[in-house]
């Protein structure tokens, strides 16, 4: 077997490993917070069959559906398996590795957002219209904290590229430096707005005053609302990786043998599971904010990544 056809199948290895554990993850989480509320949870397995069952409904479309309201599902879903085949996630030998640029994926997932944004607005609803404005207006105050963060790991890391980032940071460059810690924390707090979970959104809850999201996909059903919902869940999954990725990098596999492999999917397991517990704490804690709130909490993560730039120039 020659050395690109052991890389190609690490790729796939890793796409099917994004695809079926995203769900998982957000199982997790969701079950976590039912524990800790004192509620019953329907378990971890709850998002797969929330998917079959979308899957074997019907497509209902509004008469005046454009083709952008057609291919969203379709461009959401695809936009996340395509970062999901680029980030080192089980291994640094991946055929796509080289093309991972840390600016392109955020660029990727952007993409992703500007056409839910567009959908949200074609049928020409309320909420949808409203949804598409609320997601935008947070999207304004994400991407620079985001963009920010990065550029502190990158510059940690002397490269934009997250396979040298990973390699270099498991050689031992990541210490526990002030402006990793400034980056890691508005990473969290970016995440957490990304993923549209508490306290910037609440993805159980329909409530005018209170959807972003949910707003966005209401004309959606069938195949295309358990595209959208998969690619979501995919997405978390993937801002969780790819903070691993930059922060956490040890037990990422530089080998494409099979036990190192094994290793590395071990590791990303026991990684997810404790961020996910992360996660459940801060929307435990914390109350959904006001809308106008938003701006302070996404405020607070832009400013800690831009005191991560200031720090790196200042102190190393």
């Amino acid at each position: 077997m020659t050395k690109p056809l052991h890389l190609i199948l690490i790729e796939i290895l890793q796409v099917v490993i994004v695809i079926a554990a995203a769900p998982a993850f957000l199982g997790w989480v969701d079950m976590l917070k039912c524990w800790l509320q004192g509620r019953t949870s329907a378990g971890i397995m709850q998002p797969y069959r929330n998917i079959a069952k979308l899957f074997v409904k019907d497509v209902v479309l509004a008469d005046n559906a454009s083709w952008i309201f057609r291919i969203t599902p379709y461009l959401v879903f695809g936009t996340a398996v395509v970062v999901g085949s680029v980030i080192p996630i089980i291994s640094t030998n991946l055929f796509l590795a080289p093309s991972a640029d840390i600016i392109v994926v955020i660029a990727i997932f952007a993409t992703a957002r500007f056409f839910m944004a567009l959908a949200g607005m074609d049928i020409g609803t309320a909420f949808g219209g409203m949804g598409a404005s609320r997601e935008m207006m947070i999207a304004s105050l994400t991407e620079p904290a985001i963009l920010m963060a990065i550029f502190t790991v990158s510059l940690a890391g002397r490269s934009t590229s997250l396979l040298h980032i990973v390699q270099s940071f498991s050689n031992g460059a990541l210490v526990l430096r002030p402006s990793i810690v400034f980056a890691g924390i508005a990473f969290v707090l970016v995440v957490i707005a990304e993923a549209g979970r508490v306290p910037v959104d609440n993805p159980s809850t329909h409530l005018e005053l209170t959807m972003v999201h949910e707003a966005m996909i209401l004309e959606y059903s069938g195949r295309h609302l358990a595209l959208i919902e998969w690619g979501s869940m995919i997405r978390f999954f993937l801002f969780v990786t790819l903070g691993i990725a930059c922060f956490l990098p040890w037990g990422i596999a530089s080998t494409d043998d099979a036990g190192s492999i094994a290793a590395s999917v071990f590791f990303m397991v026991i990684k997810a599971a404790v961020i996910g517990v992360v996660v459940v704490l801060i929307e435990t804690g914390l109350a959904k904010m006001r809308l106008f709130r938003l701006t302070e909490f996404l405020g607070a993560a832009f400013l800690l990544s831009t005191l991560g730039v200031i720090a790196f120039f200042i102190l190393e």
